[in-house]
């Protein structure tokens, strides 16, 4: 068979990450011109010791001066995770689910803050509501960069990026095939095969599948996919591989998320608890159907050993339709059971080409050596929603009549206005310095992003932004590695204040201090960091007439993340602190105003909404095969702090105008038990063992949100 070989270990790191695409690569420990030692990820797949998201070339975690968690695929298998969003939910500085069940999209919050969704390194979602999930099955690893990261992807948030890993072709030829069935009349089969032909085994292709046909705990909303991810690699010679990979995708759903309001769910209400099932839209009519075409293209070239180019390239066209009927204002009326409701459809689409050329160079000077990474990327997507809306009868949340609603709207409104072309043209560098027992990381980069309407005369918005990256770290013989680092991210906002002149881009920023441990003669992986994050230029309504663009998100924390592994038993722990705060408009008493019998408050110095100050967690698994070979049992404690609502109390002469809602921590237990024989792995997944009711979150415009019952699922998987 045809390889790759590098003379140099982050070379080799990256050029195997390629060759797999996947982040259970190989790996470099130590770095010696004439000795090079190469690991793989933990003995069974858990812990994988490398990362190309944090810095665009495979490098040891504990050599990146940032936080980054990785989950192989055999960790998301042991989670029993079922989507993205399940996925990442032990990982420090995650909050996945905050705005509850939600089968429309993968939500989650890291360090405060939406993150961006990248899949094999280029970013897959633009706008809203138009595309499918990623399909964990489709993925080698799913790899989590905190904090502000505009330097490497441009434009986003200063909560990170969740770079996705697709399964690529490799060099086996091996399969399995996985049926699954659970609650909520869950029935699912999935196929994963590759194979290697040719002459010199230099042709490499697999076959991801996956059809499901699911309830939810939503009453009359299921959750239906059909995926199919054919992928090929061409060895064409020594230096150059290709690799293209297809995705096809179409689910079939509908809208889990209900938008309760306040009374009855955090707060009391005359006839209890509004149940955790209840559907507000009607059966028969609510769908949430998305569908897409996705090919992506990846070249990898080597001039000499030191040298070598990658290309990635995808061309993408999703669609949705949705239909749903949701409470607005999300309240009661006066008879306590009664929501009004709100009609919407909505068709959308996304057609993107998105790219990425980098070029990789390492050098040595002397007791320096340097690993380059430049390159060019861009981004033009063009997005479309039209709507229609109407209103629907209304209904009792205690005992539901549907059907009563004749005239629900059937169309969608084609606006032009909604049609909208979004640019991004960006080139950075990075240099990686190692001398000695130091490393120093510092990158620039420099974006011109646009955004236009689709109409006819309609002006072209740019905003342009420069950001960079430094950060320092030192190696301790005994496997410790102390960083410190400082980030920047920009996001645009485009459109005029209504008093007139244009908005500023959002401009983050982060300063962190960390520490990583890899005992020596271990498996394990210990990282922990302290961070404070400004996102500035946020925008203030201070009358609805004038808004001024000086406001702040501010974010400090703590973050510790422990990967454990022995003989029989592995840990993965992890514990997150938030401290958070936004300046909006302080507004007088009398300028407190009512929209729909809701005070609407936007006061100064409140926590950010959705986002718990404690996340903790533990998942253990213990591999009795001293005394039953292939038994193994799992278990998992997730801990998620108080959430606050994004206003705060108010008070007035003695007398409270508005009080702040905050939810109430909780806790959840998940557990696992499998026994493999021989080719067959056998095995029982049950989250929220307790079926506790748990609200996520509650929002200050009125609604609240519940987290994921007792979910069950009996697994078999064949390998040849």
């Amino acid at each position: 068979m045809r390889s790759f070989k590098y003379k140099y270990p982050s070379l080799i790191a990256s050029v195997a990450l390629a060759l797999s695409c996947s982040a259970i690569a190989q790996e470099q420990t130590k770095q010696d011109k004439d000795d090079i030692e190469i690991i793989e990820v933990s003995p069974r797949g858990l812990i994988s010791y490398v990362s190309a998201t944090a810095s665009k070339t495979a490098v040891p975690i504990v050599k990146t001066p940032v936080s980054v968690s990785v989950l192989t695929a055999q960790r998301i298998s042991d989670l029993g995770a079922e989507t993205l969003q399940d996925a990442i939910g032990y990982v420090a500085g995650v909050y996945n689910g905050p705005y509850g069940v939600d089968t429309r999209g993968d939500w989650s919050k890291i360090r405060g803050v939406d993150p961006l969704l990248y899949v094999d390194g280029l970013q897959k979602l633009f706008g809203n509501y138009n595309n499918t999930r990623t399909n964990p099955y489709a993925l080698e690893s799913v790899e989590i960069l905190k904090g502000p990261s505009s330097v490497l992807y441009g434009q986003g948030s200063t909560g990170g990026i969740v770079n996705a890993v697709s399964k690529l072709p490799k060099a086996d030829t091996e399969g399995e095939i996985w049926a699954q069935v659970g609650n909520y009349d869950r029935k699912q089969l999935a196929l994963d095969y590759n194979t290697t032909f040719g002459e010199q085994q230099e042709y490499q292709a697999r076959a991801v599948a996956m059809y499901r046909d699911s309830g939810t705990q939503t009453d009359y909303v299921d959750d239906n996919t059909l995926m199919l991810a054919p992928s090929f690699s061409w060895l064409a010679s020594d230096e150059t591989k290709i690799t293209l990979l297809a995705n096809l995708q179409r689910n079939e759903s509908g809208s889990s998320t209900q938008f309760f309001p306040h009374e009855g769910t955090i707060l009391p209400a005359q006839y209890g608890q509004i149940p955790s099932e209840r559907f507000v839209s009607e059966p028969g009519w609510d769908k949430y159907d998305t569908e897409q075409q996705a090919i992506t293209a990846i070249v990898e070239h080597s001039f000499d050993l030191d040298t070598h180019i990658k290309f990635s390239g995808r061309y993408s066209d999703s669609s949705s339709e949705y239909r749903t009927i949701y409470s607005w204002p999300p309240k009661f009326e006066a008879d306590k059971r009664t929501v009004k409701r709100i009609a919407s459809l909505t068709d959308s689409s996304a057609r993107s080409v998105t790219m990425d050329l980098q070029f990789h160079k390492y050098l040595e000077l002397d007791a320096v050596k340097l690993t380059m990474v430049s390159g060019v990327d861009y981004q033009d997507a063009d997005t479309d929603s039209d709507r229609g809306r109407g209103v629907a009868a209304p209904l009792d949340l205690y005992n539901p009549v549907y059907g009563q609603s004749t005239e629900l709207p059937t169309a969608v409104v084609d606006n032009p206005e909604n049609t909208l072309n979004n640019k991004q043209l960006g080139a950075y560098a990075q240099v990686t310095a190692e001398v000695n027992s130091w490393v120093l990381n510092a990158a620039l980069r420099y974006d011109d992003v646009s955004n236009q309407v689709q109409t006819a005369g309609a002006i072209k918005n740019s905003q342009n932004a420069t950001t960079g990256r430094i950060g320092v770290l030192y190696q301790f013989e005994n496997g410790i590695a102390p960083y410190a680092s400082y980030s920047e991210s920009f996001k645009a906002v485009f459109g005029q204040k209504p008093q007139g002149g244009a908005y500023k881009p959002l401009e983050g920023e982060q300063v962190e201090l960390g520490l990583k441990y890899q005992p020596t003669g271990t498996e394990h992986l210990i990282t922990a960091s302290i961070f404070e994050i400004k996102d500035k230029n946020q925008i203030r309504k201070v009358s609805p007439e004038f808004e001024v663009q000086d406001g702040e998100i501010a974010v400090k924390g703590f973050e510790l993340e422990a990967q454990l592994e022995w003989q029989h038993l592995d840990i993965y722990a992890a514990y997150s602190y938030l401290d958070t705060e936004q300046d909006v408009s302080p507004l007088s008493p009398t300028e407190l105003y009512v929209a729909q019998d809701l005070v609407t408050l936007i006061t100064d110095d409140t926590q950010l909404s959705a986002t718990p100050k404690h996340l903790a967690s533990v998942w253990a698994t213990y591999r009795a095969d001293e005394w039953l070979p292939g038994l193994k049992f799992g278990a998992g404690i997730r801990h998620v702090g108080e959430t606050y609502d994004g206003s705060r109390t108010v008070e007035l002469n003695g007398q409270t105008l508005h009080q702040q809602l905050v939810t109430d921590n909780f806790t959840l237990v998940d557990m696992m038990i499998g026994y493999d024989i021989e080719q067959y792995q056998f095995s029982l997944q049950v989250d929220n063992v307790s079926d506790k009711t748990v609200i996520t979150s509650c929002l200050f415009r009125g609604d609240c949100f519940y987290g994921q019952r007792r979910t069950i699922s009996a697994n078999v998987k064949y390998k040849f």
